[in-house]
């Protein structure tokens, strides 16, 4: 069996819809299973309803509720008729008439909280998997529609959720059994707590429940559908010469999908790592090209990938009390751990620490504890530059190539990582770009 993940933006009205059917259609005779985005920019919609509940906007809700109607009912009547539409008109009333109650309630409490917007993000999928169930039926396609939630189960670290994978392995083969002829349609995105609560996989999960499944049920290989040709070079908004890697590693893809690359989800790789099984990323648009292949094992073949991140705050703690002694790393990190802050990047001597976050709001909090460890230093508008390949750091020619090409850029801090494939940079926000640029010139052009 095989494990498609379509996008927003490969399900984004009726025409791109079908085309979704029809790749997987193609399939058929492999089992598929068929995990679905919400429709593009439906996300977005949805977190604005619960920004208007805090802010005490009702018209703005129930305009933006009307929006979203529009959209799924005139992407129903563009492909369905007769009793079958019928039957999905009355359902995606049911949906939205959910919506309008839940909205209410959020606005009655002028708030938001992360439980109550899983909750509410949670419609984007179950609407678009509705209709591309409900096209299947008009297509004579045999297939069968399953709700996410009844067999991802997570934790209930709401809008990040980790899977629970002694719970969920066993649900996802109660509830989904692949079959040659049939498309099996479900949720990407969106799982539940053991007591059944909704809950969210964050934002671009949809891939991580396509390698969940695909894990749990031994997938002959995991299909990404995007909007682009697969894994380039470099972001091609930044260089527009970006080429497509035709193989890359999980190890090389995690590290590029951490550092900015946003065509697969970081943990996507992991279930798919558990059980070898190779992740394609395709274009629903250009159906026929090969796409990339990430694979178990990096090629030798020095840097693949240059990715960028910006909008992030370095942290320096320095203290002569860390000379010779021990515990100081254990105490810094018990801070991040206090106010669940993910660090990027981390660089350390003999007297101090330096690191980077991307998640602010608990900055203030985080600097107060950690004035009691040592002198701490904050700078914001930061961003790094990623390069990404095999053994990259242990050829000094390489590393002094590197350099020669951003001079005169000042960097800030250099990590070099430990799993083989990465070396990071830091630098000014501003000065991200145009050393990509330089980069992927010298490197790739």
């Amino acid at each position: 069996m095989i494990v498609l993940k379509f996008g927003g933006t490969s399900v984004k009205d009726s025409y791109w819809i079908d085309r979704t059917i029809d790749i997987t259609n193609n399939q058929i005779e492999r089992a598929p299973v068929l995990v679905s985005s919400a429709i593009s920019k439906v996300t977005d919609k949805l977190i604005s309803i619960g920004k208007s509940a805090e802010e005490n906007n009702k018209n703005a809700i129930f305009e933006t509720i009307e929006t979203l109607k529009k959209m799924h009912f005139d992407v129903a009547k563009d492909f369905l008729t007769g009793k079958n539409l019928e039957t999905a008109t009355e359902a995606l009333n049911g949906f939205f008439q959910e919506l309008e109650s839940f909205s209410k309630g959020l606005f009655m409490l002028k708030e938001c909280s992360p439980k109550s917007l899983d909750m509410l993000v949670s419609f984007g999928e179950r609407l678009s998997t509705l209709l591309i169930y409900h096209r299947t039926i008009e297509r004579k396609i045999d297939s069968e529609l399953i709700d996410a939630r009844k067999f991802i189960i997570t934790d209930d670290n709401f809008k990040a959720a980790s899977p629970n994978y002694d719970l969920t392995n066993p649900k996802i083969k109660e509830y989904i059994k692949p079959k040659k002829g049939k498309i099996i349609i479900t949720q990407g995105f969106i799982a539940s707590t053991p007591e059944g609560v909704t809950t969210t996989l964050g934002r671009g999960g949809s891939d991580f429940s396509a390698t969940i499944i695909g894990s749990a049920l031994d997938a002959e290989e995991v299909q990404i559908w995007t909007d682009v040709d697969g894994i380039l070079t470099t972001d091609p908004r930044v260089v527009p010469q970006a080429k497509k890697l035709e193989t890359i590693s999980y190890s090389e893809a995690a590290e590029l999908a951490f550092f900015g690359a946003k065509v697969v989800h970081p943990y996507t790789i992991y279930p798919a790592v558990v059980k070898h099984i190779p992740v394609i990323v395709k274009n629903t648009k250009n159906p026929d090209c090969t796409g990339t292949s990430i694979i178990k094992q990096p090629v030798e073949k020095g840097i693949i990938g240059i990715a960028g991140k910006k909008n992030l705050t370095s942290i320096n703690i320095s203290s002569y009390r860390m000379l010779n002694a021990y515990g100081f790393l254990s105490r810094i990190f018990t801070v991040f751990n206090k106010y669940k802050t993910p660090v990027d990047l981390i660089s350390t001597s003999e007297v101090s620490v330096s690191m980077t976050i991307e998640d602010t709001a608990n900055i203030d909090l985080i600097e107060k504890e950690l004035e009691e460890i040592g002198k701490v230093t904050i700078e914001s508008n930061n961003g790094t530059i990623c390069l990404v390949g095999k053994n990259i750091w242990k050829d000094s020619s390489l590393i002094s190539k590197i350099f020669e090409t951003i001079y005169p850029t000042s960097v800030k801090m250099i990590s070099l990582g430990a799993s083989d494939v990465n070396l990071s940079m830091v630098l000014n926000d501003d000065e991200i770009d145009d050393a990509i640029i330089k980069l992927h010139k010298v490197f790739f052009e």
